[in-house]
């Protein structure tokens, strides 16, 4: 295994057996969403180990080259669109296998790991849960949208089509507009997924009744674990 990302990890119990992958947003580094575990009403019976990865500085284009956490380089935006490096998004998607890897040789199998994460992670996670070649427990998109469709579309695992993904947006988000939330998800309905959308008044951040939500979502599908 090639050397792993730097993480912060945080144990609902001294046992786990589940795991929840959370990638973070562009500029921003794994400590980003470590307060919102608490708020999730989890299930108190049950282990989660909760890895919060951190991404690579790298120059981003769309910023003016400037250095900063970054899962892929975004060359040009709009309101509706991006303009991303695919090398990019495959290589943290291999990153991400890595971590998922990891959680397997510590006893957690691939169908009890959850990806989740926010804005440019939760991009990640998209492409990285669609074409993962074993089964996943769950995807959990926030704010974000699918940055390389035709990679997704041509790469995407029969064994995660019915993989449960949980996506939210903000409908006041001005800076992943809402229309890129709903075109990803409109994508994964005409294409067989099971995904559940929500929508809530805020701006491109998370607020309370998403997290709780998230809770209840997660709580769903460990409950039989």
């Amino acid at each position: 295994m090639t050397d792993l990302l730097d993480t912060i990890e945080l144990q609902t119990h001294d046992t786990c057996e589940w795991s929840v992958i959370w990638m973070h947003g562009l500029g921003a580094d794994g400590s980003d969403f470590v307060s919102v575990v608490p708020e999730l009403g989890l299930n108190p019976a049950v282990g989660i180990r909760f890895v919060f990865p951190n991404a690579p500085a790298i120059p981003v284009t769309c910023n003016g080259g400037y250095v900063m956490p970054a899962w892929y380089d975004i060359i040009s935006l709009d309101k509706n669109s991006r303009e991303v490096d695919i090398n990019g998004i495959v290589k943290s998607r291999q990153q991400i296998r890595d971590l998922v890897e990891r959680e397997k040789e510590r006893g957690i199998p691939g169908s009890r790991i959850f990806l989740a994460g926010f804005s440019q992670g939760g991009a990640v996670a998209y492409t990285t849960g669609l074409t993962h070649p074993e089964p996943l427990a769950g995807i959990i998109a926030l704010s974000t949208y699918l940055p390389a469709t035709q990679l997704v579309a041509e790469e995407a695992t029969e064994v995660n089509l019915k993989t449960p993904i949980f996506a939210a947006h903000g409908t006041e988000d001005d800076v992943v507009s809402i229309e890129l939330g709903l075109r990803a998800r409109d994508f994964l309905e005409q294409n067989g997924y099971a995904c559940q959308w929500q929508e809530y008044p805020m701006p491109h951040s998370v607020c309370l009744e998403e997290i709780q939500d998230i809770g209840s979502w997660l709580n769903a599908h460990i409950s039989t674990g």
